[in-house]
């Protein structure tokens, strides 16, 4: 319970700080979206794949981003009954923020522990969990390839 209240309290002052930065309503399931296009997920379906939500899930959440300016839908050049998403650079611009953000929280956090603890907690998870691409890999890529 301890790892999901960090994990909480991470995506809520993420949310904050990036609403502040004139991104409101961002949420961490926008991110994962938003990642899983930018490397390649180009439908709705291939969003909800790569995030593990339903389609309906992925609709709504793309539906947002498009609303927001943070992805477009374009002809796809080999089916045009088909629409591709794109990251817009507004997209992109939301993507290196919201890193940015994660990295002053974590810098917060060494401020009160000390570096090499929270370099500890990091290596921990990553013996739990395997390695930073692993899971990163894992929101991004196609499961069923």
């Amino acid at each position: 319970m301890l790892l999901l209240g960090g994990f909480r309290f991470m995506a809520e002052e993420a949310t904050l700080r990036l609403a502040a930065r004139g991104h409101p309503g961002i949420r961490p399931a926008h991110d994962f979206a938003l990642r899983s296009v930018a490397a390649g997920a180009g439908s709705v379906s291939e969003v909800g794949r790569r995030t593990s939500v339903s389609k309906q899930a992925a609709a709504k959440t793309v539906a947002f981003l498009e609303e927001s300016a943070y992805v477009l839908r374009t002809p796809d050049p080999d089916d045009g009954r088909r629409a591709r998403l794109i990251v817009t650079d507004h997209g992109y611009l939301l993507m290196r923020e919201g890193e940015a953000v994660f990295d002053e929280l974590r810098a917060e956090w060494e401020s009160l522990v000390g570096r090499e603890r929270i370099a500890d907690v990091q290596d921990a998870l990553q013996r739990l969990l395997g390695t930073d691409e692993a899971i990163l890999d894992g929101l991004t890529r196609d499961p069923t390839r």
